[in-house]
């Protein structure tokens, strides 16, 4: 395998930040490739590829698919040369048909693991990295996709948004987005750049930490996400979690070979939004202060 990034399961929603990158038709032809619409996000492109089919559940509570079913693929410089990267959410039953699927199109794959704990159907994130044309990339992510349930075209279902953003924002002080029950923000908490290969990763491509959560009534909400770090970092972080009432379900890496070693924390929390919220903005501010 190419030495290669597994990007973080990203559940954040995408958003257009900063100036438009240069207009490239084949860019549209990835677009329609893979069914869904270009956006920008943190300098490189993004598509993504909800799993919207998919009804899971963890205990009493169905996951809203931004809440941690956010499967996306994206890419950063030029057409013919991007480097490709993204988490695709399957199930159990569809993980070796897009396994070989990928493969076989010249795709590696860089990590497997779950994200969550306890939820029916498990479901399994699958990170993928490529280098080289991106249309024909994106020919290959589309075989391995088209084994799964997916729904094609992508589109944004209209949906009144019932999440408290302006207080989960307060909270965790930053801004973010809100799609029905589901608010998210997106904290950068490793300190230092992170290099690959000879270049920077950006933030937004690898080493962001999402925060997602979902009330389920105006009192209860669930929380998941994942929290990239340092090594430093990780121990306060990791108590300040657990001591609040939020249970970490998954610790590992996301990237290979990279400088400084990135972690990744993957967590889940039910309860008191305000409670939750309060943890969580904690949980960063001990992960800060151990840079």
């Amino acid at each position: 395998m190419r030495r290669s990034l597994a990007l973080l399961a990203l559940v954040f929603p995408p958003s257009l930040v900063g100036a438009q990158a240069p207009r490239e038709p084949a860019f549209d032809t990835v677009a329609t490739v893979l069914g869904t619409p270009t956006a920008l996000q943190g300098g490189y492109r993004r598509y993504n590829l909800p799993r919207r089919d998919l009804a899971v559940r963890v205990g009493d509570v169905t996951i809203a698919p931004a809440l941690a079913l956010g499967g996306w693929v994206g890419f950063d410089g030029p057409a013919d040369h991007a480097l490709m990267m993204g988490d695709l959410v399957v199930t159990a039953d569809e993980l070796a048909e897009v396994e070989r699927a990928l493969v076989a199109g010249g795709i590696d794959i860089a990590a497997v693991h779950n994200h969550l704990v306890g939820e029916e159907p498990a479901v399994v994130y699958l990170h993928l990295h490529g280098h080289g044309d991106a249309v024909v990339l994106a020919r290959a992510v589309d075989a391995a996709i088209s084994r799964t349930g997916l729904v094609r075209p992508v589109t944004t279902p209209a949906a009144p948004l019932t999440a408290d953003t302006a207080k989960f924002f307060a909270a965790m002080g930053a801004r973010g987005r809100g799609t029905g029950a589901v608010a998210s923000v997106s904290l950068e908490l490793v300190p230092v750049p992170v290099r690959m290969d000879g270049m920077d990763v950006k933030p937004a491509f690898g080493v962001a930490s999402p925060v997602n959560m979902q009330w389920v009534t105006p009192r209860r909400a669930v929380t998941t996400g994942d929290f990239a770090v340092l090594e430093g970092q990780l121990g306060p972080l990791v108590r300040t979690l657990v001591s609040g009432g939020i249970s970490v379900t998954a610790l590992h890496s996301h990237l290979v070979g990279e400088s400084p070693h990135v972690l990744y924390v993957h967590f889940w929390g039910d309860g008191d939004p305000a409670v939750l919220a309060a943890t969580l903005r904690a949980a960063a501010d001990a992960a800060r202060a151990a840079k």
